[in-house]
């Protein structure tokens, strides 16, 4: 470590190398600022410090009152490619799951109805799950399906993988999709099912789908822990031949 740093970004600059290097192995927990401190012999305000800058640049998650999470390869969204979750962690060498926390027909609310273009009180198809990671939490999702749609996942068990991949080989038109991304504090039920404080920033991904029609059949709602995810958004110059301006709807993939 080069001394003329500042004490908190050598100490980052240490922690970043014994990620890279596998001496922290990624999905495992890092020490805790307590043993950090007894290690460098120093205050916790470096630390800190040092753990927050790792945090910021997705490489552990957690850290508030337990040890973080080494997260050493964050995997990356194209912005006009958010489709299968199951699709994009099987693409970048990562394995999958789910725990559904509710799949039942309810009636539709005055804001889900207007969202999905229906009635309220008309029957929709809500779908809630905690998706993984190789194994640790990764996102919670919540879907909600216009009911000619959605009474096909009745015969579907939402435990056992790809819900458009189950839909779509079931004939469903799943056309195009759009995407709104924002960042959201966990709330206290979300803290519970992805294993964070209450309040931690996630990543919100709201998708609206149509079909070739043009009419709405599903919109959804996915909260991603932070570091499961990047999202890569690419620009053109104002001046481009293309017309940069417009949306292209994407197809999802299965």
């Amino acid at each position: 470590m080069v001394a003329a740093q500042p004490l908190h970004q050598r100490l980052a600059a240490e922690f970043r190398a014994r990620i890279a290097s596998g001496r922290w192995p990624e999905g495992e927990q890092a020490p805790s600022e307590a043993a950090l401190c007894e290690e460098f012999g120093t205050s916790r305000g470096p630390v800190r410090q040092a753990l927050a800058t790792l945090r910021s640049e997705g490489l552990i998650v957690g850290g508030q009152g337990r040890s973080p999470l080494v997260r050493r390869n964050v995997p990356s969204h194209a912005a006009s490619a958010l489709g299968s979750f199951t699709a994009w962690a099987r693409e970048h060498g990562h394995e999958p799951g789910q725990r559904t926390v509710l799949q039942a027909r309810v009636p539709a609310s005055a804001a889900i109805a207007e969202l999905l273009q229906v009635e309220p009180g008309d029957p929709v198809l809500e779908l809630r799950r905690v998706r993984t990671l190789d194994g640790a939490p990764a996102l919670s999702e919540v879907m909600y399906f216009v009911w000619d749609l959605g009474k096909r996942l009745m015969e579907f068990d939402p435990d056992s993988g790809s819900v458009n991949r189950f839909l779509l080989d079931a004939g469903a038109d799943l056309f195009a999709s759009t995407h709104q991304i924002d960042a959201v504090a966990a709330t206290a039920s979300d803290a519970g099912q992805l294993g964070l404080a209450e309040g931690a920033p996630l990543l919100r991904v709201r998708r609206t789908t149509t079909d070739a029609a043009g009419d709405v059949v599903e919109y959804a709602e996915d909260r991603y822990v932070p570091g499961v995810t990047t999202v890569i958004v690419e620009n053109r110059l104002f001046a481009a031949p293309s017309p940069a301006l417009r949306s292209v709807p994407v197809r999802r993939d299965a």
